[in-house]
């Protein structure tokens, strides 16, 4: 190509649509902007989008408030409560044959009529106690695979209960001494508390779907809450840029210095917007209180009473029935382990290790210290002990765990007793005794939980109060009132 060409070959175009579409769309966007000394037009420009951002974050916040409070009374009001009649359940379940063991073992042994009477009172206790735990979870589970659950343990619970029944008519029937049941008692016994570890294992099923339907929950509102604070720095922002650059418009044009009324609208907005922060950041701080905090050792608290007057049965039907006394003892092994699993092979070897761990525990924290062993992180105890968080809650697993020791070196006592008499009264004695003051000092410790939770629950609901429609809606129409107050004088100069 030659020189004259290379000076006449004209540069490269872009196409004739891109280059109307271009220039259609630049004419759209300056229709929509006022002309450079259209000072009026400028204003409403300002004043019409902060008036529409006002409204929409009112309603925004107030929506947004409205869901994570309702999340949070979900949680303190309908799924926690399911989660504890759930464990509840279980509990009572594991007392209701614990106590049908003290009744047979007592049998017609005039020395033992208070422990019969006794048994035979908290059987009906623990019997009312499960019905109406079953009919609380029946009314506000929400899952269908939950109530399909209640409904297979409610015919498995009928059937205990027959079962139950008939262990005690014959029992009363056939008059069998202390620990020496008839055949056909002990056949009957045997049937009915071989139907606990089912009943328990779909108990804790049931639980654990529940407690499922709780996490969601739980993260749930957090994530809610979230995205409401999201929700209200965006509008926030775009609310307090709005009103800065009308003030600056007004500045610029009209030679004012300030504008009293769109200073204070703008103030108004930062208030707000940090109020609004504050109030959603106070409910998630609680949230977590509540359920990691608090919940979470409840779950374990509770677990750890079902399986505890479970462990509390096994041993009245060790004395029972010596043909699955080891049985028995190999399931109380089990049980201990669930409780506060330590580093051992058997229940021999568990009352030293207990110790050392608590002695460590008590010293330098739930790990322990140096080569001591530390109570498993995976037992219900263990998870206590690593979730300390309240006052007097650290004092309270402590005593707890007094209390546990106490009872274990008790079952060991009794186990090595070659009379059974006195083996018998042992077990309905200062076993049982030991056993009530370790479930007390449980129950205390469950009670400071509690109380954690219903407190945590009831500040994340108060920290909403006025959010879900009082404060947004009296907000905005006051900003709305302070920005028509801020613009309609200097739009009445341009008449």
């Amino acid at each position: 190509m030659t020189s004259s060409q290379l000076m006449t070959t004209r540069p490269r175009r872009m196409p004739a649509r891109d280059e109307s579409i271009s220039h259609r769309t630049a004419l759209r966007l300056r229709g929509c902007l006022p002309a450079r000394d259209d000072t009026p037009g400028w204003i409403r420009f300002l004043a019409i989008p902060a008036v529409a951002l006002a409204v929409v974050t009112a309603i925004v916040t107030a929506a947004d408030a409205r869901s994570a409070r309702g999340g949070i009374e979900m949680i303190g009001g309908h799924t926690a409560p399911t989660v504890t009649a759930t464990e509840d359940l279980s509990f009572a379940i594991a007392d209701m044959d614990a106590q049908l063991a003290n009744i047979v073992l007592a049998g017609n042994d005039p020395a033992l009529a208070p422990v019969r009477d006794t048994a035979m009172r908290g059987y009906e206790q623990r019997r009312s106690q499960a019905d109406a735990d079953l009919q609380q979870a029946m009314t506000i589970v929400t899952t269908d695979a939950a109530v399909q659950q209640i409904r297979e343990i409610l015919d498995r619970f009928g059937g205990y209960e027959a079962r139950a029944a008939d262990t005690i008519q014959l029992d009363e029937i056939d008059q069998g001494g202390a620990g020496s049941p008839s055949a056909r008692t002990l056949a009957d016994f045997r049937t009915a508390t071989g139907l606990i570890p089912d009943l328990l294992s779909r108990a804790q099923q049931l639980a654990d779907t529940n407690s499922a339907v709780l996490e969601r929950s739980y993260h749930g509102s957090v994530h809610a809450a979230t995205i409401a604070r999201i929700h209200l720095a965006l509008l926030g922002a775009a609310l307090s840029a709005t009103l800065i650059g009308l003030q600056i418009l007004l500045r610029v044009k009209t030679r004012r210095r300030i504008n009293p009324a769109l200073l204070a609208a703008t103030l108004l907005t930062a208030a707000g917007i940090t109020g609004g922060i504050l109030a959603n950041s106070v409910a998630v701080h609680q949230l977590t209180v509540a359920k990691p905090q608090a919940f979470d050792s409840l779950l374990a608290l509770r677990q750890a009473r079902a399986v505890g007057y479970d462990a509390n049965a096994d041993e009245s039907r060790y004395l029972l029935d010596p043909q699955r006394a080891a049985g028995y003892q190999t399931a109380f092994f089990a049980e201990s382990q669930q409780l506060a699993a330590l580093p051992v092979t058997g229940i021999n070897d568990y009352d030293a290790a207990l110790n050392a761990a608590i002695t460590a525990q008590t010293a330098s924290g739930p790990t322990g210290s140096g080569t001591a062993p530390s109570i498993g992180a995976d037992s219900f105890l263990g998870k206590e002990l690593r979730n300390i968080t309240f006052e007097g809650e650290r004092a309270a697993v402590t005593r707890t765990l007094l209390a546990y020791r106490t009872y274990q070196l008790d079952d060991r006592r009794l186990r090595s007793t070659t009379d059974p008499a006195a083996a018998i009264a042992y077990c309905t004695g200062p076993s049982d005794q030991h056993f009530t003051a370790y479930d007390q000092a449980l129950v205390a410790t469950i009670d400071i939980n509690q109380h954690a939770f219903d407190a945590a629950v009831t500040e994340a609901e108060k920290a909403y109060s006025g959010w879900t429609g009082v404060l947004p809606a009296g907000g905005a129409f006051v900003l709305v009132l302070l920005v028509l107050l801020g613009v309609r004088p200097r739009l009445a100069e341009y008449r």
